[in-house]
């Protein structure tokens, strides 16, 4: 039954904002919120951010005059009332699935998203850029960044918004504080401030004031006094003294105030102006407000109970292995710490906080810290193991070769999400890890095939006290294997021969062993004896197994869920050197295709990357040179 959204439905583009009184647009704003519960309901995905912001949306929509005017949501988590009210509510329903929407902001799919999100802190910095080119080609628009306190965390925000407030350009920044407390109570006297002090006639004043300060020689007296003021009423001094005029705290609910101080900000001739604004997450539906840390990302659900689709049972997922198996070691070894970068239950670390509260460190949106933070663990003694998914990792990589790797510090890396994701797109798979960890002098990288390698996996980090280490393991469960109680850590460097053959070596590594298994049967069926090794480790590559693999194989295959220039990359570079490409060894690399995958099934998006047993097993064909055979067994997996 769908929602009734009576003015909502008279809404295509924010154009028809414009004229609408205030009245209106809080029943409006009623619509929207009913319209982005119902989708999310049936789709999944970011629910309490989104919730929390629909006034807001509404609010800057109206006030502002997009496309136009540049507006910029950081991360993306709640630009799903944004997407409604700018020419997609037709396609909400397809929000993060095959051929639909995305799940966060991208230029792609619409002129009203200027700049494509989905990690923290960006927004800042973007829209800075947009400012200095509205100037630069003498244009008039507007540039506003929405960021969230959470993404404050990050010392990018921190970054832009001192240089923006050093080139003192007009940009308005809107701090969306709805989680931090960093507010006083938000009130009538509050609004009432927040109303002044962004009001033409208050600005006037203070322009005034200042210039008779200076003539009478009373400037830096008077400014010392203003800003003391200022700080103690409102708590704007920090962002006062980077640069940006303060606004706010103001309720993120009340449109009457959020209208009338965007107004007032949109008359602002120069220099940047931070507004800030108190929401409550999950907004107007009672669950999500219940529990705004269950409703941040939700799957399916029922409106009605709020109570979610819950999984089929079966085998627990990688995350949970490796929670577990880290407690287990920690019980062991009181020097066993970990890191994460305000993901502790993505990662599983809310498990082992609960078990290790004093050895559990959550450093907020801020991987570049959480890497250093972890390598001065190591160097003074502790075993910091820094569980980060594989995407996000990108943005701590300078800290991991210069403070980390260089120095050769003992910190363990949990790389999480390797590989497709699934309904989360390019911007969350875990795609480059393999190259850009491996290229590092002395790493030691492994990838986990199952649940039962993992755990073994977290005992061989524990035993590397001489360098830095990594593991990557998949999103999803396992595939159902018994974990031992203790794990065995494994030898360096060392893979393993799970299935024997003469003809064809299949080298997988990481989570497509299975599918490789899949492609032996079937080669099998067509007369084609195969090997099927797990290589276990990127670096150091097993170099006895793969000397061993192309003396006694004609084909030897690598297969990997990492992006061209990781594990097949190596192989080849060791086989060139030994020159075993000139002995006729046919060798060939699968990997993730050299394009950013839109969200899917994660059945669909292997299928798309050509990873599945078919493909592989096309790919053994093809390399024997049975070419015809090998386009029938691809054309009959479509």
């Amino acid at each position: 039954m769908a929602v009734e959204t009576p003015i909502l439905d008279g809404v295509n583009t924010p154009d028809d904002l414009k004229g609408m009184p205030l009245e209106r647009l809080r029943l409006l704003a009623d619509d929207v919120r009913a319209e982005t519960i119902d989708a999310v309901s049936t789709t999944g995905g970011h629910l309490g951010a989104g919730l929390g912001v629909v006034e807001l949306t509404v609010a800057l929509h109206h006030v502002f005059d997009t496309p136009k005017d540049v507006l910029i949501w950081d991360v993306g988590h709640q630009c799903y009332p944004h997407k409604i009210l700018t020419g997609r509510r037709d396609r909400i329903r397809t929000l993060r699935q095959g051929g639909g929407l995305s799940g966060f902001t991208k230029r792609s799919e619409s002129e009203y998203d200027p700049f494509g999100a989905a990690h923290a802190s960006t927004s800042i910095s973007a829209a800075l850029g947009f400012t200095v080119a509205r100037d630069l080609k003498s244009e008039d628009q507007n540039v506003i960044a929405v960021i969230g306190d959470g993404s404050m965390s990050a010392g990018m925000a921190y970054e832009a918004m001192n240089n923006a407030g050093a080139m003192a350009k007009k940009m308005v920044v809107i701090l969306n504080d709805n989680d931090m407390s960093i507010a006083p109570p938000v009130g009538a006297m509050s609004h009432y401030f927040a109303k002044l002090v962004s009001s033409r006639g208050y600005r006037s004043f203070r322009k005034m004031g200042k210039a008779v300060a200076k003539a009478v020689g009373l400037e830096k007296t008077i400014r010392k006094a203003e800003e003391y003021a200022h700080g103690m009423a409102v708590g704007g001094t920090l962002f006062e003294e980077m640069g940006f005029y303060y606004v706010g705290p103001i309720d993120g609910h009340d449109l009457e105030a959020l209208t009338q101080v965007l107004k007032n900000v949109k008359e602002f001739d120069r220099g940047p102006v931070l507004v800030h604004v108190v929401t409550q997450k999950g907004k107007g539906y009672a669950p999500a407000e219940a529990s705004d840390d269950k409703y941040h990302g939700v799957s399916k659900f029922n409106v009605i109970t709020g109570e979610q689709k819950k999984s089929a049972g079966g085998p627990p997922s990688y995350t949970k292995v490796f929670a577990q198996s880290l407690i287990k070691e920690a019980r062991r070894d009181e020097r066993i710490c970990a890191v994460t970068a305000a993901m502790p239950g993505g990662t599983g670390l809310d498990l082992f906080g609960e078990a290790f509260p004093e050895r559990t460190f959550d450093v907020g949106i801020a991987e570049q810290h959480a890497v250093t933070f972890a390598g001065g663990l190591a160097a003074a003694g502790m075993k910091p193991f820094a569980a980060i998914y594989s995407t996000f990792l990108q943005r701590g990589y300078d800290q991991v070769v210069h403070d980390v790797a260089i120095q050769k510090l003992p910190v363990r890396f949990a790389i999480d999400r390797a590989g497709l994701v699934g309904a989360d797109g390019a911007t969350h798979a875990g795609s480059f890890d393999i190259g850009y960890l491996g290229a590092l002098p002395g790493f030691v990288l492994m990838a986990a095939a199952d649940e039962a390698e993992l755990a073994r996996m977290v005992a061989t980090s524990v035993e590397i006290d001489d360098r830095p280490s990594g593991f990557r393991y998949p999103r999803g469960s396992g595939i159902g294997l018994d974990i031992p109680e203790i794990a065995a850590p494994l030898e360096i460097g060392k893979g393993r021969i799970v299935r024997e053959g003469t003809q064809i070596a299949l080298v997988s590594l990481g989570g497509r062993l299975q599918e490789a298994l899949k492609a032996a049967d079937e080669l099998a069926a067509r007369g084609l004896s195969t090997t099927v090794a797990d290589a276990r480790f990127a670096k150091p590559l097993d170099e006895d197994l793969l000397t061993r693999l192309a003396r006694e194989h004609e084909v030897v295959i690598t297969i990997e869920e990492g992006a061209r220039g990781g594990f097949g990359a190596f192989v080849l570079h060791f086989y060139a050197e030994r020159g075993a490409l000139d002995q006729g060894l046919k060798i060939r690399t699968m990997t993730l295709p050299d394009v950013f995958q839109d969200q899917d099934t994660p059945e669909r998006m292997y299928d798309e990357a050509g990873l599945n047993a078919p493909h592989i097993v096309a790919c053994a064909l093809d390399a024997l040179g049975r070419n015809e055979e090998a386009a029938a067994v691809i054309g009959a997996a479509q």
